[in-house]
């Protein structure tokens, strides 16, 4: 009787378990401007529309090769499904995606970009 009830107490502890997984949250469509299209993906991305956490983008950043300063930026961390049809000064909407992102081949040619990185999923 001891034995039936101790593996019933651990079943009902393990299925519990798996319902306390980190569930998706419903992402907040954004709108962003790719500001810098750099070389090898060197990406940064102005975030135009939508309430984004500060904690994830930088309030002001110069580029240090042109000497222009943007707000409200992020580098670009999702390289391999950012759409090749987006280009630089073209507006688009977003969620932050955070997902495990796919490994692809980037070229590590420097520009330079905002240090706070974010990965996004563009969407419709």
């Amino acid at each position: 009787m001891r034995i039936f009830i101790t593996c019933i107490a651990t079943t009902s502890l393990l299925l519990m378990a798996g319902e306390c997984k980190k569930k998706p949250l419903t992402a907040e469509r954004l709108k962003g401007r790719l500001e810098v299209a750099g070389i090898c993906m060197n990406y940064t991305i102005a975030v135009v529309e939508g309430k984004i956490d500060t904690n994830l983008t930088e309030a002001k950043w110069t580029d240090e090769t042109t000497n222009k300063t943007y707000t409200n930026v992020f580098r670009l961390k999702s390289h391999c499904n950012f759409p090749d049809s987006i280009k630089q000064g073209d507006e688009f909407y977003f969620v932050v995606d955070s997902s495990e992102q796919k490994q692809c081949p980037v070229c590590l040619a420097y520009y330079p970009t905002p240090s706070k990185a974010v990965a996004i999923k563009v969407v419709e």
